[in-house]
C-alpha cells in the first residue's frame, strides 16, 4: 500500500534541512524541526546572542530557507517587506536566545516560548509573537535584583530584564570565543 505524504510537512522538513545546514557546518551540533534553544549547547547560544554579523547571518539563513527566501546571503537582495520579515523574526528569535542564556545562568526561572522550537518560533511567529510578547520571563528569586523585580509593575518589569541583557551577554561570552 503507498504510503501518503504531506506534502506541507514534506516541503517543511527540506527547508528546515537547508535552513540548518550552515548551523551543523559551523556548530557541529544535530539541529532539526523538532530543536528547542534548551537542546542547543551554551556555546552556540552565547555565539548567536552576541548578535554579531557573522551569528546574525545564521539566524537570517535559517529565517531566510524557512520562508522560502532564499539564503542568508542573500537578505541585502530582498525586498523591504522581505526584510522587515527577516528583521521581525530575527530580533524576536534573538529575544528568546537571550533569554535562555538567562535562564541557564539561573537569572530566569522560565521565559515566554521556551516550549516551541525554533522552527515554531519562526513559522508561526504571527500567530506566537503577540501572545508570548505580552508575557514577561520570571527572574529567579535568587538573583540580586529580585527584590526590585518583585515591587514593579509588569511593564516595568520587562524593562529591567532588558536591562540586565548586557551584563548576561558579557557572562556567556566567554562561552562563544570557544567555537
Amino acid at each position: 500500500m503507498p504510503q501518503i505524504i504531506d506534502l506541507k510537512e514534506g516541503l517543511l522538513r527540506k527547508a528546515v534541512k537547508r535552513g540548518f545546514r550552515n548551523w551543523v557546518s559551523r556548530f557541529k551540533e544535530d539541529f532539526g524541526l523538532n530543536t528547542r534553544l534548551c537542546h542547543i549547547s551554551m556555546r552556540t547560544l552565547s555565539y548567536l546572542a552576541q548578535d554579531k554579523e557573522k551569528g546574525t547571518f545564521y539566524l537570517y539563513d535559517l529565517i531566510m530557507n524557512l520562508k522560502g527566501l532564499g539564503s542568508g546571503f542573500g537578505f541585502g537582495e530582498l525586498s523591504p517587506q522581505n526584510k522587515i520579515t527577516v528583521i521581525d523574526r530575527h530580533l524576536f528569535l534573538l529575544d528568546q536566545i537571550r533569554f535562555e542564556c538567562m535562564k541557564r545562568l539561573e537569572w530566569l526561572d522560565t521565559y515566554p516560548g521556551e516550549e516551541f522550537s525554533i522552527v515554531e518560533l519562526i513559522t508561526e511567529f504571527e500567530e506566537l509573537r503577540h501572545g508570548l510578547q505580552d508575557k514577561i520571563p520570571i527572574l529567579n528569586a535568587h538573583h540580586p535584583a529580585y527584590d526590585e523585580y518583585a515591587k514593579i509593575s509588569a511593564f516595568e518589569r520587562e524593562s529591567l530584564i532588558r536591562k540586565l541583557m548586557p551584563e548576561a551577554l558579557e557572562k556567556i561570552e566567554r562561552y562563544s570565543t570557544t567555537l
